[in-house]
């Protein structure tokens, strides 16, 4: 059985629940939250998922306080910290904290290409500057830019800097990944490609950071149980059923029109509305009604699943 680091297990990317005019919906947050930590998931907030670019640092701070709340101090709270300008992220960083943030995670500025040494003396500079535990955070989908190992590696001996939460989709950077960090009880890994989960956890993944976490933490839960104890099989079986019920909300749609497929789900079971920020807009009102027909075809067919929200169940 692997030991569970200090930063381990499932961090749930959290959708950005808001309202119709564009304001955060701290009781979607508190319901989203705290179901998330009824099954031991940490939230991360203002992540991709959570549409992060697209919220101020006000409504963020807003969300950070709703879910301290919500969590009631049983799991981590992880909160996304993106941008390119060095003084507002100093400024977000320490009003996220103040807000009741645990861990902050944070993107490489992407407006500009950035050298290997680039990247490596942002990340110096960050860790010397928040007050809580650093993140690196590693999405080239969106930043266009992928941290090299090597400068991951001499990065994880910073005092300030706990892991790395890895959305790149490559499977031999993972496992060289975790050959450098699987066996370090000091620096952790976190599988940000929810595909790959299984995969990561039997090569000695920390933790995985799967959106589809957002409805149905229990099943990334099982996943994660199985990996750590060495359940190969069962943590296949429940890879397989979430990267199906995964494609109902993102097959042959773009990364942010997925996220509005993601948010009718979650309507559908209660826990927020389908708004979003701009410049991301809701998918059609078809494709809404084939999302609603695929999850609900799924879970008929799907024995396993079960979703727990407010104390019953769906």
């Amino acid at each position: 059985m692997k030991k569970c680091k200090k930063y381990c297990g499932v961090v749930v990317p959290v959708v950005t629940p808001v309202t119709a005019c564009g304001k955060v919906d701290e009781k979607a947050v508190e319901r989203i939250v705290s179901n998330l930590a009824k099954n031991n998931v940490s939230p991360l907030l203002m992540g991709t998922t959570g549409e992060g670019n697209s919220v101020s640092m006000a409504q963020a701070t807003r969300m950070i306080e709703a879910a301290k709340r919500a969590a009631e101090g049983k799991v981590v709270i992880y909160a996304g910290l993106c941008g390119c300008c060095w003084e507002e992220q100093m400024e977000a960083a320490k009003r996220f904290v103040d807000a009741g943030a645990d861990v902050i995670a944070a993107t490489l500025p992407s407006y500009y290409a950035l050298t290997a040494e680039q990247m490596e003396a942002y990340y110096q500079q960050l860790a010397d500057n928040v007050t809580v535990p650093l993140m690196l955070y590693n999405i080239t989908i969106t930043t266009h830019m992928s941290i090299p190992l090597d400068v991951v590696e001499r990065l994880s001996h910073h005092p300030n800097i706990v892991g790395l939460k890895d959305s790149e989709n490559n499977l031999p950077r993972m496992q060289e990944a975790l050959e450098m960090f699987a066996d370090r009880d000091d620096f952790s890994y976190f599988c940000g490609c929810a595909a790959n989960s299984a995969a990561a956890m039997a090569w000695g993944a920390d933790g995985i950071v799967p959106s589809v976490g957002n409805y149905w933490p229990e099943a990334y839960q099982q996943l994660y149980e199985a990996g750590v104890e060495g359940r190969k099989e069962d943590a296949e079986h429940w890879q397989q059923l979430t990267i199906e019920i995964g494609k109902i909300n993102t097959q042959g749609l773009t990364l942010g029109q997925s996220l509005s497929g993601l948010k009718v789900i979650m309507k559908m079971l209660g826990l927020c509305d389908e708004y979003m920020l701009p410049p991301l807009t809701e998918v059609s009102e078809e494709k809404k009604s084939e999302i609603r027909s695929r999850f609900n075809d799924f879970c008929e067919q799907t024995k396993e699943i079960t979703f727990t929200l407010n104390d019953q169940e769906t």
